[in-house]
């Protein structure tokens, strides 16, 4: 379907989503916006001097989204000031909860002067890493433009301690838990973090390294209101130093042991054999 094609080019594998895109026009004036430090937000913004000397603007990359406070016809050419694009770097947990927060910038007005401006800038439920929020109006300004041109933020995700995101899902989330030996072979129950609290979870008996279990509804806010998933993968941690008396159980342990986990490669034979 052409139509389709024309879509999946502009917007990547998630134009089902209807994400709108709106590249930003090509690269106009040099912008009058910079970076003093936030409110609100555990990250802030990067790469805004690139944006304030170099102009930058352009067609973003695909499979990305744009998400619109104003959808008032864009004004071009000579009406409008430059685009503007910075990214705003936070945590996991501020990107699952979204809400408005308040950052600050430093624009210049008519007389030249350097003077804080505040935005209140709404994650959207749903924003993902690599997605950019357009703010109409907050962008460059110059002598001959009717109006500033547009601010674009793309979103970055802080590293988080334990929690990844999937690239095969962007909507899930996977966590390695450490499992000792025994309870690997015996099975337990541990509790596993969540970005809703700690749930119980009952770990069965043989379970192997890399294993996962899912929970469900647990992972990051969908626009639709639902939930992605969160993935637990199963780590064995060896003890790194054992007593005397456990060093005597694990000796007695290897003798009653009939488990060989190399038993395939006695099946395997030498190259011209």
């Amino acid at each position: 379907d052409p139509e389709k094609r024309k879509k999946y080019d502009q917007l990547g594998s998630r134009w089902k989503d209807g994400m709108d895109f709106t590249p930003p026009p090509g690269s106009g004036q040099a912008g009058s916006w910079t970076w003093t430090g936030g409110e609100g937000f555990s990250g802030g913004f990067s790469d805004f001097f690139e944006a304030l000397f170099g102009g930058r603007g352009g067609p973003f990359s695909r499979g990305q989204s744009s998400w619109e406070w104003d959808l008032d016809e864009q004004a071009g050419g000579r009406d409008q000031g430059a685009d503007l694009e910075a990214e705003l770097e936070l945590p996991l947990e501020e990107l699952a909860q979204g809400g408005t927060r308040r950052v600050t910038l430093t624009a210049r007005d008519a007389s030249g002067r350097l003077r804080p401006k505040q935005l209140d800038v709404t994650l959207p439920k749903g924003v993902r890493p690599g997605d950019r929020i357009r703010l109409k109006g907050q962008g460059a300004t110059n002598g001959r433009a009717a109006r500033p041109g547009d601010l674009y933020l793309k979103i970055r995700l802080q590293p988080h301690p334990f929690y990844t995101l999937l690239e095969e899902s962007p909507d899930d989330l996977q966590i390695d838990l450490p499992l000792l030996p025994w309870e690997a072979v015996l099975g337990t129950e541990v509790q596993v973090p969540t970005l809703d609290g700690p749930v119980s979870m009952r770990i069965p008996p043989g379970s192997q390294a890399g294993q996962r279990l899912r929970l469900r509804g647990k992972g990051l806010p969908r626009r639709d209101g639902t939930r992605g998933d969160q993935y637990v993968r199963f780590v064995l941690v060896t003890p790194k130093s054992v007593g005397p008396r456990e060093r005597e159980l694990y000796k007695e342990l290897g003798k009653l042991s009939t488990e060989n986990p190399r038993s395939a490669f006695s099946k395997a034979r030498a190259p011209g054999r």
